[in-house]
């Protein structure tokens, strides 16, 4: 029997192939066949969760909040120091160079992620804005919403850190800095499928992946240089009250 491993469609590009070769040495370590599921978007991901049979999904934390209540999944492993921080950012030589320049009617790009759109909420906060002064650009990706920005077609956008920090010089060059967020409670995390009965071996061989060779090259691959660690299930929920402290 084949089990599906689906990742959440907001890594940067450049960790696609260390995605494949975590799959490979996952199969290896756990003697499961896996096979891997990369949306391109998060219709996507939706799409293939409601019509297949996902056993493992490394998702981001708002959707794995709706997941664990919601879908029978729990959540079991998360990465070692990898929080899930957020960029605001403006064209470099815009208009918009601090925060308090954002002003209601505004309009932000930026891929269909929600919890980067929570955080980013958060911090425009300071600023007396709220999501209905907003107009908002949704894009497939985070580079499409890097061109709109640097297009004038918005007057921010709104990025995950990790994807920001990784776009080419050149696109950074045409960007600033806003604001970064620095929330380090909130991060993905591996969940599973309470049916999935093989859980305890991948879960395993998932935490394992830091005590070997290949495991530490794997994950240096993925920016997870210090692996993964295992979440309880009150982990699991003190995750849920802080995505329902950002929804408040």
């Amino acid at each position: 029997m084949t089990i599906n491993l689906l990742i959440a469609p907001d890594f940067a590009p450049e960790r696609f192939a260390g995605w494949h070769m975590l799959n490979t040495l996952l199969q290896k370590s756990s003697g499961i066949a896996i096979h891997l599921d990369t949306p391109a978007s998060a219709q996507e991901q939706n799409d293939k969760i409601q019509s297949q049979n996902i056993e493992a999904i490394y998702a981001n934390p708002f959707d794995a909040a709706t997941m664990i209540r919601e879908q029978g999944y729990r959540a079991v492993a998360r990465p070692i120091g990898k929080s899930d921080e957020m960029v605001i950012a403006a064209q470099a030589e815009g208009a918009i160079n601090q925060l308090e320049a954002l002003k209601p009617g505004c309009t932000i790009a930026m891929a269909d992620n929600r919890d980067v759109k929570l955080i980013g909420l958060r911090l425009l906060e300071a600023v007396d804005l709220v999501e209905a002064d907003i107009e908002w650009k949704i894009t497939e990706t985070y580079h499409a919403a890097a061109r709109h920005l640097i297009k004038g077609e918005a007057d921010a956008a709104f990025f995950l850190s990790e994807v920001y920090h990784s776009l080419s010089r050149l696109t950074r060059s045409q960007m600033q800095v806003l604001i970064e967020s620095d929330l380090s409670d909130i991060s993905h995390v591996v969940l599973v499928k309470e049916s999935f009965a093989q859980s305890e071996l991948f879960i395993q061989a998932l935490l394992n992946l830091k005590d070997s060779a290949e495991g530490k090259q794997v994950l240096a691959e993925l920016g997870m240089e210090a692996g993964f660690e295992a979440m309880t299930q009150e982990d699991g929920e003190f995750m849920i009250d802080l995505m329902d402290t950002l929804l408040d």
